[in-house]
């Protein structure tokens, strides 16, 4: 029988990021939705956090919400602290990658340090290095119109990481991708995280993704929508593909699932 194992840190393990009692309520004229209800949890340096959770339960909502473009209805975001100069704070990767198409990859990639008031030589030689990581060197000149969509969202990849960001936003990157695809960027990002060791909070719909991913996986009802379960994931580091096969690490995935779709099953009693 599997037991749930939930992350313990010692009172040395540095915190990046705590959400305390998140809610976010939209009115109309015609109805009250609460997108997020008194979310709560702590993420730690260095670690690599995955929230699922079903359609609708908020899970983009709380990335909104930490990135500073949705502001909360009650409760608050605190980080470890209020950034280092040329820092940001938080970095975010959208689902359609969001590359600006009348850029080069290169300047892709440095968009960020342009923000930020870098000069141009400097802001290239550091993107570069970007790309020589990503495997992208060779397209440094290229437009993303001549790029796959993998490359496309390695490129919006390494210019959120080029931001030197202290967490890493990830909303679904993977999913418009093929499988093939999805598999080799997912141990793509596995590596380059090893070696920058960002912390990152990765939302998917996707539980094998999450488990093979994740040191943790946040498990999101939907009503009301907030974190139901906090489920740690026993494989260790560095990880590969060979990771699905774990047996323990089956069972945790066939658990998340019993949950979501427990959650699903009271989504369609509620709608009819």
């Amino acid at each position: 029988m599997l037991k749930i194992r939930h992350y313990n840190p010692s009172e040395m393990t540095p915190v990046e990021l705590r959400c305390e009692d998140l809610s976010v309520i939209y009115h109309s004229s015609r109805m009250t939705v609460e997108a997020l209800h008194e979310v709560a949890f702590t993420v730690y340096k260095n670690e690599f956090v995955c929230v699922v959770g079903p359609s609708g339960c908020g899970k983009s909502t709380l990335l909104r919400v930490i990135a500073g473009l949705i502001p909360p209805s009650t409760g608050r975001v605190i980080f470890k602290n209020n950034g280092h100069p040329g820092q940001s704070r938080c970095a975010m990767v959208f689902q359609d990658h969001g590359v600006f198409p009348w850029m080069t990859v290169l300047d892709n990639v440095a968009f960020a340090l342009e923000m930020q008031g870098i000069a141009r030589k400097e802001r290239h030689e550091r993107a570069r290095g970007f790309l020589e990581i990503i495997g992208l060197a060779e397209f440094a000149s290229a437009y993303p119109h001549e790029l796959s969509g993998g490359m496309r969202q390695r490129v919006a990849v390494a210019r959120a990481l080029l931001s030197d960001p202290d967490l890493l936003l990830m909303d679904e990157p993977f999913r418009a991708l093929d499988a093939q695809t999805r598999l080799i960027l997912q141990e793509e990002l596995l590596h380059i995280w090893r070696e920058l060791r960002k912390t990152v909070l990765y939302v998917t719909h996707d539980i094998d993704e999450a488990v093979l991913l994740g040191d943790r996986v946040l498990v999101m009802s939907a009503r009301p929508a907030t974190i139901k379960e906090e489920v740690l994931v026993p494989l260790g580091r560095p990880r590969d593909l060979t990771g699905r096969a774990h047996p323990e690490v089956e069972e945790i995935k066939w658990h998340i699932w019993k949950t979501l779709e427990q959650e699903a099953r009271h989504n369609l009693l509620l709608r009819q």
